[in-house]
């Protein structure tokens, strides 16, 4: 799988007191699209805690943010792994507006694998590996 695209739609609880997106919740489209990307490789972040001792954490977020979104806007959200380490993902992921293909945001996401008891970094689980497409 080399990208997967999540479709959003803006609430008017996203926006702010300027009627677009708050800032924050790009964050929240982008983890929510890594979230369904994870689902369409067959692991749900609770089995990996309960089956593998393993959740995943933000480590870095780079974000550049270009035009804004707006109430009811229909949005693709992009999210592809660009680097794939032994303990960590870095996920290269954009937000077009659907009806012109407009570029509002994109950035970069580095996620840890961490130990669910200790939050010591540890290994992805090697059945996740195995799927991973760089």
């Amino acid at each position: 799988m080399n990208e997967f695209l999540w479709p959003v739609r803006v609430y008017y609880e996203d926006t702010d007191a300027g009627g677009v997106v708050y800032y924050a919740n790009y964050l929240k489209f982008m983890e929510r699209a890594r979230t369904e990307w994870l689902r369409t490789l067959g692991f749900e972040q609770d089995e990996l805690i309960a089956q593998h001792n393993v959740l995943f954490a933000v480590r870095r977020v780079t974000v550049d943010y270009r035009q804004p979104a707006r109430f009811n806007d229909k949005l693709v959200v992009s999210a592809r792994v660009a680097e794939a380490g032994k303990a960590s993902l870095t996920f290269a992921q954009t937000i077009h507006r659907e009806t012109d293909n407009v570029l509002l945001c994109d950035g970069e996401v580095k996620i840890a694998s961490l130990d669910a008891l200790t939050f010591r970094p540890c290994a992805i689980p090697e059945e996740l590996q195995q799927k991973l497409v760089v």
